[in-house]
């Protein structure tokens, strides 16, 4: 397979939306502002997703309400999940820059032999802070992410074992797998990056998870606002670092010459 630009040169992401309230949002943005096309495919609202990656400079796959095991039937949370997968195992094959996000994450280390399960500590939510791992020193987009960045949580699964080979690049006490690479250009973040205010006040309109923590809807959607400026500082340039990467203009060699935090 070969992955190339769209045909008018500009370098194309497919975006795949699990779930409408779990869209893109801020970091579609900060990969649009960064040079990239998005192509969003909907497979929750029928769309079809492609049978390979030819065309596209990069894979992105969001959130969502769904498992990334099987029912208790052995079917699958979702039809298209599989096809995820299977895109997920190709990207990392051929080399094709991915960012898995939250379901996305647990989808990327499914299709590769890792695990995920209903989580023995109990759903987390709500703005928090993770843990840069030692290996992030040398990752192209993780190594300028300062030591302990804010995030946003909201999963009640979690990874509990990596794909073999797989990089470690962030961790929490109760949630040791927050952030991986698989091989040089994949990456699966359990939290959230791409939230604005709005998207979280639509994810506590179902208090499922709020419930069993016990927590108020009002206070968690400001408890998230007031981190919003944080989480964009660390993030949008880990966004734009990814975006160059898929337009073939990241630097490795180089490393003044990436965005760094706080800067454009």
């Amino acid at each position: 397979m070969v992955v190339r630009d769209s045909l008018d040169g500009v370098a194309t992401a497919l975006v795949i939306e699990n779930d409408p309230t779990e869209d893109a949002r801020r970091l579609g943005e900060w990969l649009t502002e960064a040079g990239l096309r998005l192509h969003v495919a909907r497979p929750h609202a029928g769309d079809e997703l492609p049978a390979d990656l030819d065309g596209y400079a990069a894979l992105v796959v969001l959130g969502g309400g769904q498992q990334a095991y099987p029912l208790p039937d052995g079917e699958p949370s979702a039809s298209w999940l599989p096809q995820a997968e299977a895109l997920s195992r190709k990207a990392v094959r051929h080399r094709v820059p991915t960012l898995a996000i939250g379901l996305g994450a647990q989808l990327l280390a499914t299709a590769h032999a890792g695990t995920v399960e209903r989580s023995q500590s109990g759903p987390e939510v709500g703005p928090a802070v993770v843990g840069r791992r030692d290996a992030a020193e040398t990752d192209p987009l993780f190594r300028y992410v300062p030591l302990i960045p804010d995030v946003f949580q909201w999963h009640a699964d979690e990874i509990t074992e990596l794909p073999v080979g797989a990089t470690l690049l962030a961790a929490s006490t109760r949630y040791p797998h927050q952030a991986f690479r698989l091989g040089d250009r994949a990456w699966g973040l359990q939290f959230h990056i791409e939230c604005d205010t709005a998207m979280i006040a639509d994810w506590v309109a179902d208090p499922t998870l709020l419930a069993e923590l016990g927590y108020d809807p009002e206070v968690v959607v400001a408890a998230c606002a007031a981190v919003m400026v944080d989480v964009e500082e660390v993030w949008q340039p880990f966004a734009a670092r990814f975006a160059a990467l898929a337009r073939g203009e990241l630097d490795e060699g180089t490393r003044r010459s990436l965005p760094l935090l706080g800067h454009e």
